[in-house]
């Protein structure tokens, strides 16, 4: 009788341990997400005197997004993901009732290409579910819902541009705050870093497959996305400078607005801009080779 205990007993570990192991032979994972883009900075933004944060969201500036990346799961809790993603964001100060944004009439929109390196903590262990489809068993069925928080570092590109007499133009060469005309003002950088902070869930639809949804904030260390930060430039210059296309980009008033006067506030240079993405997203599972590498057959 002790014989036999024992050997329940080992056949019982043996079988718990082979389980835990399991997520090993599906360390990785193939991410493809799609959904929306948003922003926050100076143009546009909430019915009110420009604010910090998502108090000054405006959701009429969403726009779309898509991202293709992996997962390497370090632990049943911890994984690192890659990601390549593009979006577009935007911002219409004639999409704001504050009065003197409105006035501003200044407009953006840019594409945002990122390159992203995240780190993710997992609430709970994912379960692998039954080995085999036994009859009566419904252990897939009950896979559950695993959120995850993460943070990271990113670097991306972005090219503003502006409508100027109803086609865009990019605006970076335009030197639409002086860039160019001054020693003090010099042209930004359209390549950037940011720090991605976010959260999402995650649902398993069966061993391999998994779809989720994620919400994924970008502080930025650029004020410039948008082209917009310090003090308007004299106008005359930028004209004579760049043309009259960079000159009606820098103040589509041309002067009839008297907040748009030379070294008047333009931006907000106190605050960097930031941008966010919000994906549905389909995990499909690959198994793990001895080498440690992703299998792709």
């Amino acid at each position: 009788m002790k014989v036999k205990v024992l050997l329940l007993v080992i056949l019982i570990g043996a079988s718990l341990g082979a389980d835990a192991q399991r997520w090993k032979r599906y360390r990785w994972e193939t991410i493809y997400g799609i959904g929306v883009a948003n922003f926050l900075g100076e143009l546009g933004g909430a019915d009110q005197v420009g604010t910090n944060y998502m108090k000054d969201l405006n959701i009429k500036m969403t726009r779309p997004s898509l991202m293709v990346g992996f997962r390497f799961k370090h632990t049943p809790q911890l994984a690192s993901k890659f990601t390549l993603t593009w979006g577009i964001v935007a911002g219409d100060d004639a999409e704001t009732t504050d009065p003197i944004r409105f006035a501003r009439n200044l407009n953006f929109r840019s594409h945002i290409a990122e390159i992203g390196y995240n780190f993710e903590f997992y609430l709970r262990k994912e379960k692998r579910g039954h080995r085999f489809k036994l009859r009566g068993v419904r252990g897939i069925k009950k896979l559950g819902i695993y959120p995850y928080g993460f943070f990271g570092i990113a670097a991306f590109y972005f090219n503003p541009q502006a409508k100027v007499n109803g086609n865009w133009k990019s605006v970076h060469n335009f030197g639409t705050e002086g860039q160019g005309l001054s020693p003090t003002r010099s042209a930004y950088g359209r390549f950037q870093l940011a720090i991605p902070i976010g959260g999402g869930l995650k649902w398993a639809i069966d061993r391999r497959w998994l779809v989720g949804i994620e919400y994924g904030l970008r502080k930025t260390f650029t004020d410039y996305i948008d082209d917009v930060s310090t003090t308007y430039y004299p106008n005359g210059e930028i004209e004579d400078f760049y043309g009259p296309e960079a000159a009606l980009a820098a103040d589509p008033t041309q002067g009839s607005w008297e907040g748009s006067a030379p070294y008047q506030q333009r931006g907000d240079p106190s605050d960097n801009d930031s941008y966010m993405f919000l994906l549905i997203n389909a995990n499909y599972k690959l198994k793990t080779t001895r080498a440690g590498l992703p299998k792709f057959r």
